[in-house]
Parts: C-alpha cells; sequence; structure tokens
C-alpha cells in the first residue's frame, strides 16, 4: 500500500501531539503545542501526515513561503528541528517512501524548493540514519553542517566532573567556595535583560525569543522549560535556559552571564547542577547547541563547551530544487 501525504488539520491535533510522544526522535520542537505559540501570520503552515490507509505513522512539521525568491516548503522555520518524525521500525524501504511522498506532494503543491534541518542523531532514541540516506539519494544537497556541542552523560555526576577541563574544575569550586547558590527560578525578566546585554556584547545581536515569547513557552511547557539562575547573595549572575527536549536529550537553549559579576563562575557552577539534574532525570545527552553559524566556527565558545566534557556532532539542513 502506497505511502499517502495528507495536509495536517486542526482536527488532527490530539492524534499529532500522541504521535510525537510515542515516536522514537520527536522533540518539543515537533509538538502543534510548541509551533502554535508563533503569532498568527509569522508563518503559513503546511505540516504534513503519512499514513498507509487509515494508519498515520509519520509527521512533518513545515510551513510555506517565499524565500530567497523561491516558494519554499520548509520544515520548520519555527523551530530549531524540523525533519520527519515517526514511530518505532521506520525500514530503508519505508524512509524512500516518505522522502519520494514529500517530494511528489511538493510538486504537487506547486512548491519550488523544500529545506529540512534535521535534529542531531542523539535526538532519535534508535539510532538510525535511513532518512538522511534516502534524501541524498533522491537528490537533497546538504545546505549547511552545523556543529553542535554534547555532553554524553555518565550515571554518576563525579564521572562526568573527571572528564572537566582543569579550569571548568576549579571554576565551579570557587564558585561553591563564594556561596553562590543555584536554584531554578521564575524571574524571566532579570534573565533576559542578562541575556540581551550579553548577546549584544558579544555577538551584536538579539535573542531569538522576545521575553514574552520566553515567558508563553514556559507555561506552555511547564514540565518541560526551566530557567536555572546561578546567585550571588540576591543577585542573579548567570542562568540557563533548559529545553527537555525528549526522554533522552536536555538542550541549553539560552546561556549567558552578567559581565561584570564574572569572578563568581556562575556559569562554570550552574553546569555542575544542570548535569547533575539531567543525570538524575535519566537523560543521556545534553546538548549545548551550536558553536557555528553557517559553518563559520566560533573556537572560543567551542573551547568553553569543551571545557565540561563536550564533544561535536552535525546539525544538518538539507535541500532540493524541484
Amino acid at each position: 500500500m502506497s505511502i499517502i501525504a495528507r495536509p495536517f488539520e486542526k482536527k488532527y491535533t490530539e492524534s499529532w501531539e500522541n504521535l510525537v510522544g510515542e515516536s522514537v526522535n520527536g522533540t518539543i520542537f515537533h509538538t502543534r503545542k510548541f509551533l502554535s505559540y508563533h503569532p498568527t501570520g509569522r508563518f503559513t503552515d503546511a505540516s504534513l501526515m503519512f499514513a498507509k490507509g487509515d494508519d498515520i505513522f509519520a509527521l512533518f512539521p513545515a510551513v510555506r513561503g517565499v524565500w530567497n525568491d523561491v516558494d519554499t516548503l520548509w520544515s520548520h522555520r519555527g523551530a530549531s528541528y524540523g525533519g520527519f518524525v515517526h514511530r518505532e521500525g521506520l525500514g530503508i524501504s519505508t524512509a524512500f517512501e516518505l522522502v519520494e511522498s514529500l517530494v511528489d506532494h511538493a510538486k504537487k503543491e506547486g512548491a519550488r524548493r523544500i529545506v529540512i534541518t534535521l535534529p542531531p542523531v542523539i535526538y532519535n532514541h534508535r539510532l538510525s540514519n535511513y532518512l538522511d540516506f534516502a534524501m541524498v539519494k533522491n537528490g537533497f544537497t546538504y545546505l549547511k553542517r552545523e556543529v553542535s556541542s554534547v555532553v554524553y552523560l555518565e550515571n554518576d555526576i563525579e564521572k562526568n566532573v573527571a572528564k572537566f577541563k582543569q579550569t571548568n574544575r576549579t571554576a565551579f569550586r570557587r564558585a561553591m567556595k563564594l556561596g553562590v547558590d543555584v536554584r531554578e527560578s521564575d524571574d524571566f525578566a532579570t534573565f533576559y535583560e542578562i541575556l540581551k546585554k550579553n548577546l549584544k556584547i558579544r555577538h551584536g545581536v538579539q535573542p531569538t525569543h522576545t521575553l514574552e515569547e520566553l515567558v508563553l513557552l514556559k507555561k506552555l511547557f511547564p514540565d518541560k522549560i526551566f530557567l536555572y539562575a546561578a546567585y550571588a547573595g540576591n543577585e542573579m549572575v548567570a542562568g540557563v535556559v533548559m529545553f527537555d527536549c525528549n526522554p533522552d536529550v536536555s538542550l541549553a537553549f539560552y546561556i549567558s552571564h552578567n559581565e561584570a559579576r564574572q569572578e563568581f563562575r556562575g556559569v562554570n557552577i550552574l553546569f555542575y547542577h544542570i548535569i547533575n539534574r539531567c543525570i538524575q532525570k535519566g537523560f543521556h545527552w545534553l546538548d549545548f547547541g551550536i558553536f557555528t553559524v553557517n559553518m563559520d566556527p566560533n573556537f572560543g565558545l567551542a573551547h568553553f563547551k569543551e571545557g565540561f566534557g563536550s564533544s561535536g556532532i552535525l546539525r544538518d539542513s538539507l535541500s532540493i530544487d524541484l
């Protein structure tokens, strides 16, 4: 029985969310709840469901629009990751059928390009590159290959600490001696001011989300999005916003500190506690996020993340002109 691509309709929202939850590679970025936080008019949703008969076994969150003068089906411009979400047991022939079905559907709908950013392979509970392979064999090429820093989580915090560079171990222990306190916080406003100032100083950019959007996401995902903050007395000196993306991976989405309070080593002690927290919650990986922008590496940022025992894996974006 051939695979049919069906446009997503709101009446299928519950089924969509259930499949993401049951899938081997879905993340919060693939859920309708996450995608719905974008204001009306920012994107034109073009998400797809793939079925054999009445059995929906794969999803493809997507938007449609003109970028660089080309009518594009993009999975998904409003999320860190896109691509197919599927159940356990995806075989190589079905992977080819899925990709072929996507390409055929996009052509029929008049799209001239497809762009997909895949989650790094650690987000797949059953490691597989079948879909990547099927895309390349069907004419997709690599648009860019960013590098994300990831930490494999041992079953004991001290085993992870043993992988820290000496400077990082010294830094978080200094923070402990100075009495820096780490705790979960709801004070997103204070953290956001630190973040804005830090990003402007270091990179000349603004945060991906507005403060209002960040607060809204916390409300939408109260048990998956957390702000952990380091305090010197009553002053927040650093913070990290964590996204628990799926049962395997927790992502450090925002990392920032007050430049004027660097002596407290807030980020260092934060990641000591965050790594321990991830171990206790059963995650296998901590994703520090990318240190490349359009494949241009920030060696200083990479070096900082390597200090916690991280290594690099690829976050691939592929495209095809139809």
